[in-house]
């Protein structure tokens, strides 16, 4: 069984805008959600800057009781999969719940309350020994990661498959290809798949902070990132979720849905050389591309925008810049290459699913975003970043990579199908 799936529901909260329609306000005009970090004092810190979403949990429509269980990140994950259920136009009284799952990816899971609740037990670091009596009873909730996906099922009355898939920065994507993988081989019919993470957090800060990988240009948060570009120093780091409904094409065009895309292609690969590092000819994440295409039955000119991982950091953007050589050919040239991280930062195992919303708009709008303060060119990154301003561009097929800490990367091939078009 070898099932096509499509995408038709999509929920996104973003640092800069809540929503599908602000989130891509936001994109195609070029701006940045970059500022200094609210959430605590960030004076001590490498880095003092960060894209944060201005999230109020009782707007969302979230209880008190929801509230105080879930992380924030957890939050987010769960406003982005009711968004992406309602958006669908799915009914969910017709739907067999067994056959409705969950996939979530997360790189640092509860990372936020875990710090909070680390500090109330060790009076800010000042006991070694901790007493009990002031553990927060939704404890275990913050240690155990799969507690994530099981809230977005209670959320949207999923009893089928549910998972939570943890590959650092590459998440976003796995989850959603773990996704594809299930409703292809007739696990689940209807999936409901995505990531969230809030890692804005002193320690996480920190961690970033020791192997600096994270930008310095405090004095300007603005232009803090700068993917592709010569003066680049590191990524930013973000918060943020996107939460997407996928179920079988069949399925789909015969209840007249709404059809994003098709997921035409996914693979990912493991360089199995550093946790870190990055060899500079990028073949990992070349393997993935080309096996993402092959699924899809697509040749490299028939990708018409690459949504690149372009974190800015120095490594990075030149490993990808050789993967999309060495994948693409000289088609790669003619491509238009972007990352949305210079707008909305790095939010770790979020970005990935952020990116294929992004990449969807882009092909509903057929409109490439930009790689905003992109203005020093690198000989080594030297593809066509659409710098500065938004392009109308014909956008069909586009092809999203990811690339994570432990040597993880990720590749999707979304189209639009012929069929289903508008």
């Amino acid at each position: 069984m070898n099932r096509r799936v499509v995408i038709t529901g999509m929920g996104v909260r973003a640092p800069g805008g809540l929503g599908r329609d602000s989130f891509w306000k936001l994109l195609s005009e070029g701006r940045t959600a970059t500022r200094r970090i609210s959430f605590f004092d960030p004076s001590p810190y490498r880095s003092q800057v960060a894209a944060e979403v201005d999230f109020d949990a009782a707007a969302e429509g979230l209880s008190p009781r929801e509230i105080r269980r879930m992380d924030r990140a957890t939050q987010f994950a769960v406003v982005c999969a009711r968004e992406a259920v309602a958006d669908s136009g799915i009914d969910p009284e017709a739907v067999a719940p067994h056959r409705v799952g969950v996939s979530l990816g997360s790189a640092v899971a509860a990372a936020t309350s875990l710090e909070q609740e680390y500090l109330v037990l060790s009076d800010s670091g000042r006991q070694w020994v901790m007493s009990p009596e002031h553990l927060s009873p939704h404890m275990f909730d913050y240690m155990i990661p799969s507690i994530m996906p099981a809230e977005i099922a209670w959320a949207v009355g999923a009893e089928g498959p549910v998972a939570m898939v943890s590959n650092g920065c590459t998440s976003g994507l796995d989850s959603v290809g773990h996704a594809v993988s299930l409703i292809r081989e007739g696990s689940a019919d209807i999936m409901v798949a995505g990531a969230a993470d809030t890692p804005i957090t002193p320690i996480v800060v920190a961690s970033f902070d020791a192997i600096k990988a994270t930008t310095t240009y405090n004095d300007d948060p603005e232009t803090a990132s700068r993917p592709f570009d010569g003066t680049r120093n590191g990524f930013v780091l973000a918060e943020g979720a996107a939460m997407f409904v996928l179920e079988e094409l069949t399925a789909a065009r015969r209840r007249g849905a709404r059809v994003y895309a098709e997921v035409g292609g996914y693979a990912t690969r493991c360089n199995a050389y550093h946790m870190t590092g990055l060899k500079p000819d990028g073949r990992e994440m070349t393997e993935a591309i080309r096996a993402a295409l092959d699924q899809a039955r697509l040749d490299p000119s028939d990708v018409d925008y690459v949504n690149a991982h372009g974190s800015g950091t120095k490594q990075n953007d030149r490993h990808e810049t050789a993967a999309f050589k060495r994948s693409l050919g000289e088609h790669a040239y003619r491509t238009p290459v972007s990352s949305i991280k210079s707008m909305v930062g790095h939010s770790l195992g979020a970005i990935g699913s952020v990116e294929i919303a992004a990449s969807l708009l882009a092909i509903e709008r057929q409109v490439v975003p930009p790689t905003a303060n992109h203005q020093v060119k690198d000989p080594e990154c030297d593809l066509d970043y659409v710098p500065v301003v938004a392009r109308e561009h014909r956008t069909d097929t586009v092809l999203t990579v990811g690339s994570g800490f432990g040597g993880f990367q990720s590749a999707m091939v979304l189209t639009r199908p012929k069929q289903v078009a508008a």
